[in-house]
Formats: structure tokens, sequence, C-alpha cells
């Protein structure tokens, strides 16, 4: 079953197919361990592996995937806490997160971590402005 979002569009949420949007899940970690990384951007919690073979679902635009040197410059262990969000649109955590527009998956709930100069212009080129706390 494939459900259709129109408004997940702002960090690459959906994907364009055939004259269908198709609405994208992040995987859940593989593992609840020290191995978990958050994406500095938007915040998604995955393990390495998954950023290695996957890249992040809200930020294909940094192309992550494949890349281990750009999901270190990317990616942090440095994040607290994680609430999971099935429905951006309803969910009540997803607002207080601001992640309306991502793609549901698991996510830090606080980041506490910098990105080099490279990764800031590329975000500021997509009009994105960092959030860490």
């Amino acid at each position: 079953m494939t459900e259709t979002r129109q408004d997940i569009h702002s960090l690459g949420g959906v994907q364009e197919g055939s004259g269908e949007e198709e609405a994208r899940v992040a995987p859940v970690p593989q593992a609840l361990n020290r191995n978990l990384r958050c994406c500095v951007p938007c915040r998604l919690v995955k393990t390495l592996e998954q950023f290695f073979e996957q890249g992040c679902e809200n930020c294909q635009f940094l192309d992550m995937e494949g890349d281990r040197e750009r999901i270190e410059d990317c990616t942090t262990t440095e994040f607290h806490g994680m609430a999971a969000v099935v429905d951006p649109n309803d969910s009540w955590a997803s607002k207080w997160l601001h992640h309306r527009k991502h793609v549901p998956g698991c996510y830090a709930l606080s980041v506490e971590s910098s990105l080099p100069p490279h990764i800031l212009e590329i975000l500021e080129n997509h009009g994105i402005k960092l959030r860490i706390d």
C-alpha cells in the first residue's frame, strides 16, 4: 500500500516517479547501541552501515550513500534521546521536533555537534538553517 504525500518535499522526503509520488520511509536502526549515528541537519538516527548503504532519506543532497568520509562529516554520535515518527503530518512529536516535512523514522531529540564549513555551505545553498541545541 503506497500513500501519497504532497508536503514532504523540503529535504527530499518524496521521490518523484512516473507521474505519482511515493512516500519514503527511513529504516529503523538495526541495533540500539553505541553504533548509532544522527544526521546533524535533520536528526535522523540510523547505524553507520545504514547511512553507508542508503544515505539520509531527508538529506539526499548531502550524498552520504557509499561515502564514509561524508557520513563522518554529516553525522554524529553526540545526540540525546530518540522519538519514532510514523506519520509526520499527524504526529505531535513531529510537530514539536519541526519534522513535519521529514520521512517517517527515528529522530534524535537534541544534537550537540557542529558541521565542517563545506557542509554548512551545502546546507546554505539549499536554504537550510542548522538547528543545534
